[in-house]
């Protein structure tokens, strides 16, 4: 056996009894539960099939606070992607942070992958919760759900802060060379990654100061916990974000925007970014981030907030 075989099975074996992700979720869990945040699953009405979404809600929601809705990317789960700006929002807002279907403990048997079949999920959701209206932030893929959301429900959403969200990219693109990757297959093994290997090179992509040294029993443990997991259904999601877009076919919303995007970003161009402010009009505010890449929720959570916080909430009088 090879001296790579082994470390692989060690790998495995090691993931198999001590699990990061796990332990983390709990933790997390706990953590939002601390900070006044209940877990709830919620069926949501369809046609013929079952489509269930977690969300974590406040305890005790505020009449007087304004609501806010945090979609997570593509990448893992809400929890994950969200832990660091809960505790600063809650004092401020009534806090909604959902799995997006596929993610988390939310999932559906229907067929449709599109984006537009999140957002009306999400607002199935905030119409079982009783919250009429919200301020939306998305990040990365959960960018593209919350401006599908406030272009179809323009009435309910007040304000949208869209992260690191390439919504205006088409699907020519891709095949002009605007991305690191060539092919919706590829953007797929980059995004999912199922060997350490590969979770190695998405971080190269993903951050702008990658973590050079990870142990592959923790890159094992994230694989299995974070990226086997409906894999097939998250495949579909790409394939239909990218497939047929078109920039002349994005609806121009009318909220106030802000979109914050790393100067370094690698998933989605800084391009993207300006594309979208000259799509909207010249409206929204742009903020780009230095020394970030695409995970700027994780690389400068602090800066991030920062320019949410001045957007979102109004300044005493």
């Amino acid at each position: 056996m090879s001296s790579s075989s082994s470390s692989s099975s060690f790998a495995l074996q090691i993931s198999k009894i001590f699990s990061y992700a796990s332990m983390r979720n709990m933790w997390l869990s706990y953590s939002f539960s601390y900070r006044g945040l209940r877990s709830i699953q919620t069926d949501l009405p369809s046609l013929d099939g079952t489509t269930t979404m977690h969300c974590w809600v406040p305890k005790s929601p505020d009449p007087n606070k304004p609501n806010l809705l945090l979609v997570h990317g593509i990448g893992s789960n809400a929890l994950w992607q969200w832990n660091e700006f809960v505790s600063p929002f809650v004092p401020h807002f009534n806090l909604y942070v959902p799995d997006l279907l596929f993610f988390g403990n939310s999932y559906s048997s229907l067929p449709d992958r599109s984006v537009l079949f999140q957002s009306r999920s999400l607002a199935l959701l905030m119409d079982s919760l009783r919250v009429p209206k919200m301020n939306v932030i998305g990040l990365s893929y959960g960018g593209f759900v919350a401006y599908g959301l406030a272009s179809e429900f323009p009435d309910r959403v007040d304000k949208l802060v869209l992260c690191a969200a390439g919504v205006c990219m088409e699907e020519k693109d891709l095949e002009e060379g605007m991305f690191q990757v060539r092919s919706v297959d590829e953007a797929v093994s980059m995004l999912f990654p199922q060997t350490p290997e590969k979770v190695h090179a998405m971080l190269e992509v993903v951050f702008y100061r990658p973590a050079k040294r990870v142990p592959e029993f923790f890159l094992q443990d994230l694989i299995d916990s974070m990226f086997k997991p409906n894999l097939k259904e998250k495949t579909e999601l790409v394939i239909a974000l990218h497939k047929g877009r078109k920039l002349s076919d994005l609806l121009k919303i009318t909220q106030p925007t802000l979109i914050i995007w790393g100067e370094q970003d690698k998933v989605f161009p800084l391009e993207l970014a300006h594309r979208l402010v000259r799509h909207l009009d010249g409206k929204p505010q742009l903020a780009i981030v230095k020394d970030a890449g695409h995970a700027i929720n994780v690389e400068k959570p602090k800066e991030m907030l920062k320019h949410m916080m001045a957007f979102l909430v109004e300044p005493p009088s």
